[in-house]
């Protein structure tokens, strides 16, 4: 199964450069997306080997995700293992992720930090764990974890898949148009690295793009049964 990594990324040059040289130990082809940083973030990509999409100004996480999958539709990749450019996801779980959904036939397989949260800051562990309760009851499969960015997702999957959002929310709006779509989603247990970062969580603008979100995938399924 022909793969590549796909790692956004904005100002992440302290942590890129030795990521990278980890990734490169899996053999697969890796595709940075620099989303506008202001440091040498693609610059350091680039010199480790990376095939480096420059976005000219911060567009967000979901817009550097859709970047990334164009690339890899163009480029006839099969699957897309996306992990965070900050060192959060052990490159060593990358091939757990290759042989789970050989395993599985799972369309979408995703981290599962919540069988051990006890590093996870507490904000990050309340918002998730009531986020992935309701991502569940709307997508019609329990996932457990759907805050994860570490994830595989396959190729028949992003051809069906029309994302709509730009923002972190990109994350949940796949989830929830994978499982009403009925592609099969799959997550395997995986440990996160927390080095004290601020987090990026923004309680109050994070649930109203997320109450947008699902009433926009509501209106455009209305529209098709009409």
């Amino acid at each position: 199964m022909k793969t590549c990594v796909l790692i956004p990324t904005y100002n992440e040059s302290r942590m890129i450069g030795e990521l990278l040289s980890e990734v490169k130990n899996s053999g697969h082809d890796i595709v940075v997306v620099d989303d506008g940083s202001s440091d040498n973030t693609g610059k350091i990509a680039h010199e480790n080997g990376a095939a480096v999409i420059m976005h000219k100004e911060n567009m967000g996480k979901g817009a550097s995700l859709k970047s990334g999958f164009a690339h890899a539709l163009v480029n006839g990749y099969e699957a897309v293992i996306i992990m965070d450019g900050d060192g959060q996801h052990s490159p060593k779980d990358i091939e757990r992720f290759v042989k789970s959904a050989k395993i599985t036939g799972a369309d979408l397989i995703i981290g599962n930090r919540m069988e051990n949260p006890k590093a996870m800051p507490f904000i990050r562990w309340a918002t998730n764990k009531c986020l992935s309760h309701v991502i569940s009851k709307i997508s019609g499969q329990y996932i457990p974890d759907t805050q994860c960015g570490f994830r595989l997702i396959k190729r028949r999957l992003l051809e069906k898949i029309i994302l709509v959002t730009s923002k972190f929310e990109t994350e949940s709006e796949m989830l929830i148009r994978a499982g009403r779509k009925n592609f099969r989603i799959h997550s395997i247990p995986i440990k996160s690295i927390y080095n004290n970062e601020v987090s990026t969580i923004h309680p109050l603008k994070d649930a109203f793009r997320f109450i947008r979100l699902i009433f926009k995938i509501n209106a455009e399924e209305r529209r098709e049964k009409s």
